[in-house]
């Protein structure tokens, strides 16, 4: 069974299972900025504890936050306990990223923040975006930041712009579906050594060192990984994902779509091993995208004249952190393509707003609902 996603761990990781890892945290921060063309980037345990932790830095709260309704539950999760309230914008089909029309209809007095996420490695467009804050900001005389969510999309470019330079702050997570893996752990990276400095320090003061116990089970989980990747037990693990309920509990803990929750450890700082992994896997990065880069043309050569597919485009700048098709009938697809041995994901199988914790009937998401229920990703 080929997986729908498998990350690239090697004997670099597994090596520093065995090594001492101190002042590794500090080390990655310092690589991961110069890597993405910061000026000074912040660990994190998580990347929605990263972003949680810059509105409350910045004072946000009581405030309306710009953000597309087809993304991951937990950027909303992050947003709702900063003590602010998403505002969420229907996409656009063409690259699955929020609709700009929309998102400038749809800004008020109460928007202080506009969250961009560049879905499945597609970039928006910066200019836009960059006109957007400033039109408003000029509108209402307030300060309103724009934080770049590059979870799908780390050193993915605009116009040749990489987009984690613009605006405030950007946003990264390092989970073992995202581009690179520190087994988990956020990033965020600034462009202003003051801002990066302010959020330092609230986060040195606000979050806990990690435990002895915490760096046990984050090697204990790469390990895991590690063996459950292998060709030879991933079909007993895709078995038991797809046909029992045994895994359930190790992986729906750390993402409950229908409850606005955080990890019970995201006030712990990311630990040294993560952050050593960290540090291994960005050396590794580029290749990773010119691997992605390379299936991503293959499989639209290949994939052409299936009737009723819609394929991706092929985008310039653009990362593919995931092959996105839509589909008719997307369950049939998913077990047509089991039997073949390719396990299809199904990455964000919901619009947001039609959750239990943030039901809508104001407003009409209909794009977002498509690619909700349509979408396949193919194995990158």
């Amino acid at each position: 069974m080929i997986p729908r996603f498998k990350p690239d761990i090697g004997w670099a990781e597994i090596c520093a299972l065995f090594r001492p890892n101190r002042g590794a945290v500090e080390r990655f921060e310092k690589e991961f900025a110069k890597a993405f063309q910061a000026v000074d980037a912040v660990a994190f345990p998580y990347g929605r504890s990263a972003q949680w932790a810059f509105f409350k830095a910045m004072g946000i709260e009581n405030a309306e936050i710009i953000m597309p309704a087809y993304t991951c539950s937990v950027v909303a999760h992050a947003v709702t306990l900063s003590g602010n309230t998403p505002r969420f914008i229907d996409i656009t089909l063409d690259d699955y990223n929020m609709d700009l029309d929309a998102a400038e209809a749809a800004i008020s007095e109460k928007t202080r923040a506009i969250i961009a996420t560049h879905t499945f490695g597609y970039p928006q467009d910066l200019d836009r975006l960059e006109a957007m804050v400033k039109r408003t900001e000029d509108r209402y005389g307030h300060k309103v930041w724009l934080m770049q969510d590059c979870c799908h999309a780390f050193g993915a470019e605009w116009k040749g712009r990489m987009i984690g330079t613009s605006g405030d702050v950007a946003v990264y997570a390092f989970n073992i579906s995202k581009l690179m893996t520190s087994v988990f752990g956020g990033m965020l990276t600034f462009q202003n050594k003051s801002l990066a400095e302010k959020v330092r320090t609230w986060r040195d003061h606000n979050f806990k060192l990690p435990s002895i116990a915490k760096e046990f089970r984050r090697r204990f989980y790469l390990l895991a990984v590690y063996i459950a990747f292998q060709k030879i037990v991933y079909k007993w693990v895709w078995w038991l994902q797809t046909k029992t309920f045994l895994l359930d509990r190790w992986t729906s803990t750390y993402h409950l779509d229908e409850k606005i929750h955080f990890p019970v450890d995201y006030l712990e700082r990311l630990t040294n091993f993560e952050a050593k992994i960290g540090g291994v896997q960005l050396k590794k990065y580029p290749n990773f995208i010119a691997r992605r880069r390379k299936l991503a043309q293959h499989y639209n050569q290949n994939l052409q004249g299936v009737t009723g597919w819609v394929l991706p485009p092929i985008v310039p700048g653009a990362t593919y952190s995931h092959y996105t098709v839509r589909v008719p009938k997307r369950k049939v697809v998913v077990l047509d393509y089991a039997r073949k041995g390719i396990h299809l994901g199904e990455l964000i199988q919901y619009s947001i707003p039609k959750l239990r914790p943030y039901l809508d009937s104001k407003h009409n998401y209909p794009e977002a609902e498509v690619a909700s229920s349509q979408t396949i990703n193919f194995p990158t």
